[in-house]
């Protein structure tokens, strides 16, 4: 067996590489050099993952390096596409953060304002929540809260530790001051009543 048979040594036969695109080769003329995905492209893929809002595009475009005028470019592209709308996002948000996550009105603002949402489509949104069942949340909240504390109802002191950790967990979750008030006095009340 000779060197060339094993294909360990060396071959006498010339070796041809193929060149391929990218491989130091230069661009043919009008063609443009890409570093990265368009900004097109990295619009699809962001809404890819979540609906956004298009203030949430405009700055993660703007922190990838894309010019401004390529932004706004995108940005017309894609509400004229109808991939994004503020107020179609700002309504998805609401009824999905209400309803999974407990949220209140008071942190839904606060929420989408965050993502760049303006005042008036947001009070649109929020519209859409009832006052009744934002209560019936809050209450929900309140009696899964006060079933997992070990505190006594009949102990004054423990009432009123519990009225404070229930009206925080509240508040925490965007709930107003007079639906917490409410809500927690009436989830105690019917606790101590149950506990007699």
């Amino acid at each position: 067996m000779t060197d060339d048979d094993s294909g360990t040594g060396d071959s006498r036969a010339p070796r041809r590489r193929s060149r391929r695109r990218g491989d130091g080769e230069a661009p043919d003329r009008g063609e443009a050099v890409s570093t990265g995905p368009s900004a097109w492209d990295a619009a699809l893929r962001l809404l890819g993952v979540r609906a956004r809002s298009a203030a949430e595009i405009r700055e993660r475009l703007a922190r990838r390096g894309f010019e401004e005028d390529t932004v706004e470019d995108v940005l017309r592209r894609l509400t004229e596409s109808g991939l994004i709308d503020d107020a179609d996002f700002a309504h998805q948000w609401v009824q999905s953060r209400h309803h999974h996550s407990g949220r209140g009105r008071l942190a839904l603002r606060r929420e989408l304002r965050t993502k760049g949402v303006e005042a008036h489509t947001i009070e649109e949104a929020l519209a859409a929540v009832e006052p009744e069942d934002e209560r019936a949340q809050a209450a929900a909240l309140a009696a899964k809260k006060l079933a997992s504390s070990s505190l006594d109802l009949t102990d004054r002191d423990d009432r009123a530790k519990a009225y404070r950790r229930l009206s925080g967990a509240l508040g925490r979750r965007g709930f107003p001051p007079d639906v917490i008030s409410s809500v927690v006095s009436e989830t105690l009340r019917e606790a101590a009543a149950s506990a007699s």
